[in-house]
């Protein structure tokens, strides 16, 4: 059973996370658009931001806003031509409130702006480029700071903001140099897209399955749903030429209380939904697999030990879930937006299980961390399979273009992936002797 399919890709396929390969390219039409703002008890701060909509070089025509306002005691007052959705107050929901929003746009990217924070006029136009383009790009715009209280509420904002400006986040900064703006980025780069300044295909956004409204308070819910679009087959750009004002300091900057029991609370919660090396715990393990190994349907009960042993034994990270798909894994790497397993090893070999060792697995799935290949496959002197160790977004961005193309599958031949033809001696394997 191969699960859901993803949704045809729109647009040209880019392979890797090339999405320079757009670089200069403009859609031949302006794509349709839907802004949504989520709002709570910003009214101020809202009128701006609607007034920066409304200077925007993207066509009007084209253009929708919606306000999705999260429970305010009063409701809040929008212009003509600007969608208003309320959602009943039950506490800090803006995963709810973005996905609410999400539900009831029009458009064919999405946009995903806060009240507090006021795009420049060419924002939306250089920020949906890159998804018109090709539907699975996740594009991250550049989230300045400025004391904007400071400056009349109708002043241009690329006019007065610049002098007014608060500090940028240095590690964001230093991240997208980097990453050559996320076109070097692997399986942790979802740290570097901020959900208030995001953009991506309408497609994308219903594969993904939405924000996760489990979160309940401040920061972590764009980190967790950038995480899953990249396992969806999602292609992460940072655009610095899509300016939007974030009205104050960014989240350091601010004086809270308490300030690391609150980030701690975040952490936390991203170490159970993000299993990724460098994300979850160094030895405790969450509720989600990292790597799923589908393991052997062949061999005795000793043989079938010792082949899931000996994986398990190199990638203590993974969990066994199911039988595997001979013939290769692609087919069994369906889309589903609440899978968080990354890496799928399927021990396919028609008539025996197969024992791994001396690393070579642990070699083979670090790998597939979104800058090599998508795919390795393990076969013996005559060319037949042994066992494959497969990306979850490589495989889904194929099936998505139909397309075997977009990530390199690498085959090797290691003496250290070999048959256990005979019966195994399971005393000397788990003593070490054998």
């Amino acid at each position: 059973m191969t699960g859901p399919t993803p949704r045809p890709g729109r647009g040209r396929a880019l392979p890797g996370n090339r999405w320079d390969l757009l670089d200069g390219v403009t859609p031949p039409a302006p794509p349709s658009v839907t802004v949504v703002v989520a709002h709570y008890r910003q009214q101020a701060q809202l009128d701006r931001t609607l007034l920066t909509l409304s200077r925007q070089t993207h066509p009007a025509s084209r253009l929708e806003v919606v306000v999705v306002d999260d429970g305010s005691p009063e409701t809040p007052r929008v212009p003509d031509g600007v969608r208003l959705v309320v959602q009943e107050d039950r506490g800090f929901r803006l995963a709810a409130a973005r996905n609410l929003g999400a539900s009831v746009a029009d458009g064919d990217v999405l946009c995903f702006l806060d009240a507090d924070t006021a795009p420049e006029p060419d924002y939306v136009r250089e920020l949906t480029r890159l998804p018109a383009l090709a539907s699975d790009v996740v594009a991250a715009g550049r989230r300045r700071h400025a004391a904007l209280d400071r400056a009349p509420e109708e002043a241009r904002v690329e006019q007065v903001a610049p002098a007014l400006e608060l500090d940028e986040p240095a590690w964001l900064r230093r991240a997208y140099a980097d990453s050559r703006d996320l076109l070097d980025a692997d399986d942790r780069s979802y740290r570097f897209v901020i959900g208030a300044v995001t953009a991506c295909s309408a497609d994308l956004f219903a594969d993904t399955g939405g924000y996760d409204e489990a979160f309940t308070r401040y920061g972590g819910e764009d980190w967790e749903w950038a995480y899953r679009a990249w396992l969806a087959g999602g292609v992460l750009a940072h655009v610095p030429s899509a300016v939007a004002w974030h009205d104050g300091p960014e989240w350091s900057g601010r004086d809270l209380a308490d300030r690391q029991r609150a980030k701690n609370a975040e952490a936390l919660l991203l170490v159970d939904l993000v299993p990724a090396p460098g994300s979850r715990g160094r030895a405790l393990r969450g509720p989600h697999a990292d790597v799923a190994l589908h393991g052997p349907l062949t061999g005795g009960e000793a043989a079938r030990f010792v082949c899931l042993d000996s994986i398990l034994a190199e990638v203590p990270e993974a969990s066994v879930v199911g039988a595997p798909v001979v013939g290769g894994g692609d087919a069994g790497l369906a889309v589903d937006g609440r899978r968080l397993d990354r890496v799928r090893v399927d021990v396919v070999v028609a008539d025996a299980p197969v024992r791994v060792r001396d690393g070579e697995l642990r070699r083979a799935v670090a790998e597939l961390d979104g800058r090599g290949p998508g795919a390795i496959v393990y076969v013996d002197d005559e060319g037949a399979t042994l066992l494959t160790v497969s990306s979850r977004r490589a495989a889904i961005r194929g099936r998505r273009w139909g397309s075997d193309a977009l990530h390199e599958t690498v085959v090797r031949c290691s003496p250290t992936v070999a048959r256990l033809v005979d019966e195994p001696d399971v005393e000397g394997y788990v003593g070490g002797w054998t």
